[in-house]
């Protein structure tokens, strides 16, 4: 079994900044892309960024320049660096990874973390 576990949200003031975390556990062998997608109530969920295994990254416009997203292979883990943080920014954010379990032959699977608040307003 695969979990995925962001953290790191919270409540900041316009302008501040955040790092989300997000460890993968369990059966894994291999994991492909991770990325972050948030949600804010009443709208779709949205991509924020993705990154690949070889650190390929891409952004959605608008947190591209303000926020980095990386990744720790060793740990499992991806981050995403948010700077210059704007109401707007307010959400939900989900991590997302594409993961193979178990050996080399098995199959791809696309797992979603709970998601972790994180709140911009003065």
């Amino acid at each position: 079994q695969v979990q995925l576990v962001e953290s790191g949200g919270g409540l900041v003031q316009p302008g501040g900044s955040l790092r989300l975390s997000c460890a993968a556990s369990g059966s894994i062998f291999s994991i492909n892309v991770m990325g972050w997608y948030r949600q804010a109530p009443g709208e779709q969920r949205k991509l924020v960024a993705s990154i690949t295994s070889g650190g390929s990254t891409n952004y959605a416009d608008s947190p591209k320049g303000r926020f980095t997203i990386s990744r720790d292979n060793a740990k499992n883990t991806v981050y995403l660096q948010m700077n210059s943080l704007k109401p707007e920014d307010t959400a939900v954010y989900y991590c997302n990874a594409i993961i193979k379990s178990f050996s080399p032959s098995g199959p791809w699977y696309d797992y979603w973390g709970q998601g972790t608040q994180v709140t911009v307003s003065s």
